[in-house]
């Protein structure tokens, strides 16, 4: 098991996690609170200068760890499929402008094909968008997704597939984030953890709860303690590897979002200290 974090130096948190607060406010307020990182949803930044916001969130002494998200690549319209190629370019390119090392990848599924064409479309989009982002120095990190998104979220649902598809590109600008509230369950996790990280393929880690019993299956998340992922275990696999990254709160929670963002990150911040 980790040890104990003693510091919110290496605590990164999304912007989708205090949903409420512009990103304006979001960089104030994680930089006020000793945070060192802020990932990035790309609908924070619609309507404003991507490079001057970037510029405003390292003035409040965060790092900008990553923009989320790309992918969502399977389509049965091959317009669709093009289309989807064409805005993980835009997004390659606002990673640029923010100072964004990495983009997220959601990969997306097609409930209309099988599952297993869905997956072939994903690797086809990565390697449509490779070249791209490795001219722009921007790296792409495959998340797997839990199974029960893999209608139409994501085909990726393993870490074993994740690692799989990372190592097909042989790149050192595609590798694997891995999020806890995803991957927690599955018995090979120690093992695909392990692996990623000797190909040094481990590019994020997300950390959040499973609630017992949860309410909804997206917007339903705990607070670390809060539910029944042993997150300090499997961030003691993590840094096994070697991997000195931030420890990225990613929290989707319609009651989270609906109380008062202030005390809201205040909890974040004892949950991280006392139980990631």
């Amino acid at each position: 098991m980790a040890g104990q974090i003693k510091d919110p130096s290496k605590l990164c948190i999304h912007t989708i996690t205090t949903k409420p607060w512009s990103i304006e406010q979001a960089a104030e307020e994680f930089g006020k609170a000793g945070v060192g990182g802020i990932s990035v949803w790309r609908d924070t930044l619609e309507g404003l200068d991507i490079a001057n916001t970037g510029d405003m969130i390292r003035a409040n002494g965060l790092e900008v760890v990553s923009l989320v998200r790309g992918g969502f690549f399977p389509s049965i319209d091959a317009a669709k499929r093009k289309e989807a190629i064409k805005d993980n370019m835009v997004a390659i390119d606002e990673a640029e402008a923010l100072g964004s090392p990495l983009i997220v990848l959601v990969c997306g599924a097609e409930p209309r094909i099988p599952l297993g064409k869905s997956r072939d479309q994903i690797r086809d989009g990565i390697e449509a968008i490779l070249p791209y982002a490795e001219q722009a120095k921007v790296k792409l990190a495959i998340e797997p997704l839990h199974p029960m998104y893999a209608d139409t979220r994501s085909g990726i649902n393993t870490l074993e597939q994740a690692n799989d598809m990372a190592e097909y590109f042989n790149s050192d600008q595609v590798g694997v984030a891995v999020d806890v509230y995803h991957l927690w369950w599955d018995p090979h996790l120690e093992r695909e953890i392990s692996r990623c990280g000797a190909h040094e393929n481990l590019f994020a880690f997300h950390v959040c709860d499973w609630l017992n019993p949860t309410v909804d299956m997206l917007n339903d998340r705990g607070l670390m303690g809060d539910g029944c992922i042993d997150v300090k275990q499997i961030r003691g696999w993590v840094e096994q590897t070697g991997f000195s990254g931030f420890n990225e709160v990613e929290i989707f929670s319609t009651k989270h979002w609906a109380e008062d963002q202030h005390k809201f990150l205040d909890k974040i911040l004892f949950a991280y200290l006392n139980y990631s």
